[in-house]
């Protein structure tokens, strides 16, 4: 057998991605009303005080990448993005209407609808925390 057939990464899939967030009910407000996605679930952790919301276009058991919004009790100002985050990607059908959608609802829009490298189009969001939303011509 070959390495490659040995990789026990084989067959790995991402499964979600988690984004700090200053008001957990804005943000999934954001993620479903505005950007389509669905809850799919969400619990506090009283305990710990964190609640933790998880957040994609169809099911975990359907191979879906999810966005898993954590929310700290009691952490009202926001958190630092950081130099070495980039955006999160997502396709829609068409980047314009998203946009034109967008932009009624007071969604800043850093870069507009513009050709991109591929040639299809696209153009960036910022979600209500400052996370920079890649959409792209599906």
């Amino acid at each position: 057998m070959s390495e490659a057939n040995n990789n026990p990464m084989k067959g790995a899939r991402v499964v979600h991605t988690m984004l700090r967030v200053r008001d957990v009910d804005r943000s999934i407000d954001f993620y479903t009303r505005l950007m389509g996605m669905k809850l799919l679930r969400r619990r506090d952790h009283a305990d710990a005080k964190f609640t933790l919301a998880f957040l994609g276009y169809g099911e975990e058991s359907e191979g879906a990448a999810l966005i898993e919004l954590t929310y700290n009790w009691g952490r009202d100002e926001g958190y630092d993005i950081g130099t070495g985050f980039g955006h999160i990607a997502i396709g829609v059908p068409d980047v314009t209407a998203a946009c034109a959608h967008l932009a009624k609802e007071g969604v800043k829009m850093p870069v507009p609808p513009k050709a991109g490298p591929s040639g299809k189009t696209l153009a960036f969001v910022e979600d209500p925390d400052g996370y920079r939303i890649e959409l792209v011509t599906r």
